[in-house]
């Protein structure tokens, strides 16, 4: 068992630390929480008892016996509170409901923002998710929140909207509506940063482990969860992979430098490739627009996987320039296991995880460790696992809260 940072004295950050290590243990007794925590035992009890007369943790059996009295093991009583998670993507909305384990419990998925601003879409959304509680038995009171995953900036201090995606979702004050509509608690953050505390929830890992999960959409992402804290950066902004210059003479991103990971390797550039070839447009039926993007690079990905060599070339180039910009990270950021993840990944995800597992082989630390890479597990709808995440540790976790930088609280 992994061991924690100690701990200082009695709070309600070590409270929700020692609840934090209850989640990552999956089964652990109270004199184990104590040697992890650096806590006295009667602290630890005393901790232990207001988390199990709020319902938070059950008593779920007996350890072994190390020659006295056998230790109650303690566990999250899942089933005690609910968080609802919602990822804003053009092409669907994903909702989940998942339980204290981050295991989902119920899901919905209905057609995506498009074009629609927020003041039109954000009324859907409450009905919604009104629909799926009463279709799932959940009392609002069992709600911990609203977790809200979406791709773009965080404008909220106010920058300009260097974003492909609308401007006005990036900076409309989306969780402020939802709590004055639905009543509940709503925090809000970009979708490569749920995916990667989706993996660090729901896969029961400890705050002293870093998990780092490369998104794609309709462009990349990059989430880091170090120390149980998502990785924000000075203004909430963190992870632009996208922006990673690969080639300083490659061809200009919209961003306004060139060479970009984006401009290379996400599926616009695959499908504006593939659009080049007539016959290969002709025969996947490309349409090549905007508001066709996610549908034509499926196509071109699910061709690749059948062993079409034109649309697998297209793919392999692709995962080559993600596999140059992860090896670079994996050196900055000395991390031990990647998880990929995201509509992007979900038919040629493989091809990705051999190219990219190819280029690692030449990470600097190769010799001290491995590094893994794999599929996230939540699947396409991993950015709203890790939205509901996200509500579950904002508030069953303030420790693990980190104040944001200027774009705002």
């Amino acid at each position: 068992m992994m061991v924690s940072r100690r701990l200082g004295p009695s709070s309600e950050n070590t409270r929700s630390a020692v609840l934090d290590m209850i989640r990552s243990s999956g089964t652990v007794s109270r004199i184990e929480l104590a040697e992890m925590s650096g806590l006295t035992g009667t602290s630890i009890t005393r901790i232990v008892k207001s988390l199990i007369d709020e319902g938070l943790v059950v008593e779920s059996g007996f350890g072994d016996s190390t020659g006295g009295k056998r230790p109650s093991l303690l566990e999250l009583n899942r089933s005690a509170r609910y968080a609802v998670g919602v990822s804003l993507d053009e092409a669907r909305l994903s909702y989940v409901v998942a339980d204290l384990g981050g295991r989902v419990v119920g899901q919905l998925a209905t057609p995506g923002v498009a074009k629609k601003t927020p003041s039109e879409t954000l009324p859907r959304i409450a009905e919604e998710l009104g629909q799926l509680f009463d279709h799932l038995g959940i009392p609002v009171e069992h709600v911990v929140g609203i977790g809200v995953a979406g791709a773009g900036l965080d404008l909220r201090s106010g920058g300009e909207g260097l974003s492909r995606a609308a401007v006005e979702w990036e900076s409309y004050p989306v969780q402020d509506v939802l709590e004055e509509t639905i009543g509940l608690p709503a925090v809000r953050e970009n979708d490569a940063a749920c995916a990667a505390l989706a993996q660090y929830w729901v896969g029961q890992i400890p705050a002293t482990d870093d998990v780092a999960t490369l998104y794609m959409a309709n462009g990349f992402g990059f989430g880091l969860v170090s120390g149980g804290t998502l990785s924000r950066g000075a203004s909430s902004n963190v992870g632009e992979i996208g922006h990673m210059v690969i080639d300083v003479a490659g061809p200009p991103c919209w961003c306004g430098a060139r060479g970009c990971l984006e401009a290379l390797a996400a599926p616009r550039a695959i499908v504006d490739a593939a659009a080049a070839n007539a016959p290969l447009r002709v025969e996947l039926g490309i349409v090549g627009d905007d508001a066709h993007l996610r549908r034509d690079f499926d196509a071109v990905a699910r061709a690749a996987v059948r062993g079409d060599e034109r649309c697998l070339a297209l793919i392999n180039r692709s995962a080559e320039y993600v596999a140059t910009a992860l090896l670079s990270t994996v050196n900055l950021l000395d991390l031990d296991r990647l998880f990929l993840a995201g509509p992007g990944f979900a038919d040629a995800g493989a091809i990705y995880v051999g190219r990219i597992r190819e280029a690692l082989v030449h990470a600097r630390t190769r010799s001290i460790h491995p590094v893994t890479v794999e599929i996230s597990d939540p699947g396409v709808d991993v950015a709203a696992v890790g939205a509901a995440s996200l509500a579950l540790q904002y508030v069953l976790t303030p420790h693990t809260r980190v104040r944001r930088g200027r774009a705002g609280a």
